[in-house]
């Protein structure tokens, strides 16, 4: 099965056919560095994430923009509030939110501008629809036609008529239209400003978006992303700007990952429900996060609380054992174990390609990696020998590692303490055989409540943190 999409313009999936042969042009909407970034964003980050190393795995060569909004009213207030300059405050963020990104294992996008170096670009966007009729300036602000547009809604399914409608009274009078946004804001006392044509002022949201698109990638791209709050009005904004401008299809396909919810709600620093990036990293591995993602689908709501996370560890903890060392003097598994073992690698690559073929199914890709677990533990247990596991565990790393997972230990144990461990395990071993029972437990238990797995075969005693 070739490689299908789900856009959210045609609301169906579709085959994945790019503008270039092998080639992918994405553009992903970046944070508004106001404030510190919480889960809600690092999900995003992790949705695309995951499609892009999906798409390299499979032979495409990406370019991939994230932007980062570094001026806007909520950044200004939060400077005031401060007593900063917004562009330091701003930075500040950009910093920290790159450090995240790298903490949760994300790869750094191949380009990332800032709305603040875009300046000459956006303000040739704006003169570029002034010239065509689809945008006017009225006192310093300049505004986009919509009616002018005569496709405006299509992305979101809403009909203009209808928005009008329900459009609030006390509206700037200055608009020919309530639905008419802003291009190009004039300039405040205090506030930062450019000089343009129309006089000091500084870019609207979504105008950014659309000029920087434009620069980096060109008239036309291959995936457009983001959360689904951004379908309107900030997308359907893009799109009627860049295909007014340039008479062609701007994105070929729009791809909305789902929201994060916390006690049912969406989070978002309005209703202060969140959970920092930082506060989830100082209590939880990176890929406690991101096999949230993966197990819920990157079009679905993510429930967040402390049951799936629970969940998610010990899920996490089910694949790490997949890649245990074979038992001690294991001396080989028999026939029928290696042909169940060679079966299941065979299919479990197959039906994790086929899954994530199908709009990245990243749940049902990780169902064939479990499946791959269970038969490399059942040989393991079968007496399998270093050798004759390697396949199948280096299938899991493979695959895995193109989930972006990095399957690490727990590092709550100290690695000098791994000779004694052992000693510990040779002095229980002889208690076993000498059938002291009771001191034989009380080592297992003691271990165990200094976070130590011990775990028996017949061919012997194995342990991890």
């Amino acid at each position: 099965m070739s490689l299908r999409i789900y856009n959210t313009m045609s609301r169906q999936k579709e085959p994945f056919e790019t503008l270039e042969p092998q080639k992918v042009r994405m553009y992903v909407c970046g944070p508004t560095v106001y404030n510190k970034a919480h889960v809600g964003h690092a999900m995003s980050a992790l949705v695309f994430d995951i499609l892009r190393r999906y798409l390299e795995y499979r032979g495409y060569s990406l370019t991939h923009v994230m932007n980062f909004t570094d001026v806007d009213d909520k950044i200004i207030r939060r400077a005031n509030e401060l007593g900063m300059d917004p562009f330091k405050l701003g930075q500040s963020y950009i910093d920290e939110y790159r450090q995240h990104l790298q903490d949760l294992n994300i790869l750094a996008p191949t380009i990332t501008p800032y709305a603040t170096r875009e300046i000459d670009q956006i303000i040739a966007m704006i003169n570029g629809l002034i010239e065509k009729g689809y945008a006017y300036p009225v006192d310093g602000d300049v505004y986009f036609r919509v009616q002018k547009d005569n496709d405006y809604g299509r992305l979101s399914g809403r009909k203009l008529e209808d928005m009008q409608a329900g459009a609030r009274i006390d509206v700037d009078e200055r608009k020919e239209n309530p639905m008419d946004f802003a291009l190009w804001k004039s300039a405040r006392p205090g506030e930062p400003a450019w000089d343009s044509p129309w006089g000091p002022g500084r870019p609207g949201w979504h105008i950014e978006c659309s000029a920087m698109n434009l620069h980096h990638l060109g008239e036309q791209i291959d995936i457009h992303g983001g959360g689904n709050d951004l379908i309107f009005p900030h997308h359907e904004n893009e799109i009627a700007q860049s295909e007014s401008l340039t008479g062609k299809t701007f994105a070929r396909y729009w791809v909305h990952n789902g929201m994060l919810q916390f006690g049912g709600e969406k989070m978002s620093k309005s209703l202060g429900n969140l959970v920092t990036i930082e506060e989830f990293l100082e209590k939880h591995n990176a890929d406690v996060l991101r096999f949230l993602v993966l197990n819920s689908g990157y079009r679905n709501p993510l429930t967040f609380n402390d049951e799936v996370l629970a969940q998610a560890e010990r899920a996490l903890e089910r694949l790490r054992s997949g890649l245990k060392a074979a038992l001690p003097g294991a001396k080989g598994a028999d026939a029928s174990a290696l042909e169940n073992l060679e079966k299941q690698t065979a299919a479990s690559k197959d039906g994790f390609i086929e899954s994530m073929d199908d709009d990245f199914n990243s749940a049902g890709a990780l169902g064939y990696l479990f499946d791959l677990v269970r038969v490399i533990n059942q040989a393991r247990d079968a007496s399998a020998s270093a050798e004759q596991l390697q396949p199948a565990q280096a299938l899991l790393r493979e695959l895995t590692g193109v989930l972006g997972l990095r399957l690490e230990e727990k590092e709550n144990g100290n690695q000098a303490a791994g000779p004694f461990i052992d000693l510990l395990i040779e002095v229980r071993s002889e208690m076993r055989k000498n059938k002291l029972w009771a001191l034989s437990d009380l080592v297992r238990d003691r271990l165990a409540e200094l976070g130590v797995k011990l775990e028996d075969s017949r061919d012997g005693t194995t342990w991890h943190w």
